[in-house]
């Protein structure tokens, strides 16, 4: 081999240190958010009914979080939640905007896409909204570059089989701000997993060069539930065992697109759901496992929810964390890792970048989470780690033990009650069945005042206490 030339030699040596040196680019994120997926609707979680296998991949490679809850178990409120790093009720979100309000996401707060774009991040949202239908409460208007997806839930259109009590206007696909139709029909929704996923391959090969954020919503599994002729009757387990399996194959074409360009070791990949199973819907439903209720309730199935997350190098593969996390906790945990700035005003999360990377020793900086339901009812909260947890007196939906209805109708709920405060163990009892109160009472006093600071701060209508320290959401003039 002939020595280099001086010149050459150099030029190399000069630029060495610099390459050595070089800080390791800002990664890449992707969240893949689904709609009302069960805590053990997927391999990794408890399910054999139906396969899983990139979702089973990204266990293996990546970090199974056992403990990850939404903030309330209903769709605005938990998207609310995850975009902005704050309770829902602080923001003036609750349960489920419907297409006739004229309110959405207030635009002086700051969303997750908003936090990227201080750094340059390209940032983009396929899929379900639900924060604002209105076109200056969409995407485009709250950090993302580009949107293509439903502005709310796809049962809120004219054509279901359940329309008893409710006539819904026409349900609209919108590209950015603008409806690019006005009517969706069953023949669309076939094909919402599909165009939505080749959203967000087609904006990774565009953007594989620049840091990017990108927001993978889904409308399933919420019903009704619909399926592209490819997965139709494949999974051996009925429609939704097949609208899960087209999910799996989404997250399959979004790891092959981060693989194909180069980048998959740079991206961190979160797979979650933004709440429990609607359990009412029977075989049109998921399985909240070994989880009391579902959607709807601030039980464990209506809260807890499956979550993975693939980073290499930096998530250990195969493992699993079982300390409590919240959505909450996304916003301020990505404003650390790639340096941006918080907002000014109160947000509720903290930084939880070591629970994630699992780094040993590492504990959750919450004192206590909490959890509001319907009309800012203070119905639950939790210890920090996530192992006790007190409920309040309230009411709550329920099957009563009665099995869903089928075939896409649902049955009524019954009404069950919680009579006086009840404390769990979720260590030991993660099913919620056994009130362990009188053994505990030190436990007991901590998570009362724990709920006391919350009243203090963002009020509660069980008890009749008015919120100091909420925002209201942004409205039509």
């Amino acid at each position: 081999m002939k020595p280099l030339p001086l010149l050459a030699l150099s030029a190399l040596l000069a630029v060495l240190p610099s390459a050595v040196n070089a800080a390791p680019p800002p990664p890449n994120v992707v969240i893949i958010f689904c709609d009302d997926l069960g805590y053990a609707d997927i391999g990794s979680f408890g399910c054999t009914r139906y396969a899983t296998p990139n979702l089973d991949r990204l266990a293996r490679e990546g970090r199974r979080f056992t403990n990850f809850h939404v903030s309330e178990a209903v769709c605005s409120a938990s998207r609310a939640s995850l975009l902005t790093g704050c309770y829902n009720n602080r923001i003036g979100i609750f349960n489920a905007l419907n297409p006739t309000v004229r309110h959405g996401l207030n635009p002086d707060e700051t969303t997750l896409a908003e936090i990227f774009k201080q750094k340059d991040y390209a940032t983009g949202m396929a899929g379900k909204w639900h924060l604002g239908h209105l076109p200056l409460f969409l995407p485009v208007h709250h950090g993302f570059d580009e949107y293509y997806g439903l502005p709310y839930s796809n049962d809120m259109w004219p054509h279901g089989i359940e329309k008893k009590n409710v006539v819904y206007a026409p349900l609209p696909l919108i590209e950015g701000d603008e409806v690019i139709k006005a009517d969706v029909t069953a023949k669309d929704q076939e094909q919402l997993t599909t165009r939505y996923t080749e959203r967000a391959v087609d904006f990774i090969k565009r953007n594989h060069d620049r840091p990017f954020f990108f927001y993978l919503a889904h409308s399933m599994p919420h019903v009704p539930l619909y399926v592209s002729d490819k997965f139709k009757g494949k999974s051996g387990a009925g429609l939704y065992g097949d609208v899960i399996q087209e999910i799996d194959w989404s997250v399959g074409q979004v790891m092959g697109a981060l693989k194909s360009q180069g980048i998959e070791d740079n991206t961190l990949v979160i797979f979650t759901s933004d709440n429990g199973p609607w359990l009412r819907y029977g075989n049109h439903a998921g399985s909240s496992g070994p989880l009391r209720e579902g959607k709807g309730t601030s039980w464990e199935g209506g809260t807890r929810v499956p979550c993975l997350m693939r980073w290499p190098r930096h998530i250990p593969a195969g493992s699993s964390g079982e300390e409590m996390l919240m959505t909450i906790d996304l916003l301020p945990t990505f404003a650390g890792l790639i340096g941006g700035t918080l907002p000014n005003h109160t947000i509720d999360g903290l930084d939880v970048l070591p629970l994630i990377v699992g780094t040993p020793g590492a504990k959750n900086p919450h004192d206590a989470y909490w959890n509001y339901y319907d009309d800012n009812q203070l119905q639950s909260v939790y210890t920090g780690d996530g192992r006790w947890k007190m409920v309040f007196p309230h009411t709550y939906t329920t099957l009563n033990g009665q099995p869903g209805g089928r075939d896409g109708y649902a049955v009524p709920y019954e009404s069950g009650k919680v009579g006086k405060p009840q404390l769990f163990d979720l260590l030991t009892d993660v099913g919620e069945k056994t009130d362990v109160a009188a053994a505990h009472p030190e436990v007991v006093a901590k998570l009362e005042a724990a709920a006391e600071k919350a009243r203090a701060d963002l009020g509660d209508s069980l008890t009749k206490r008015p919120a100091t320290n909420v925002r209201p959401p942004g409205r039509l003039k």
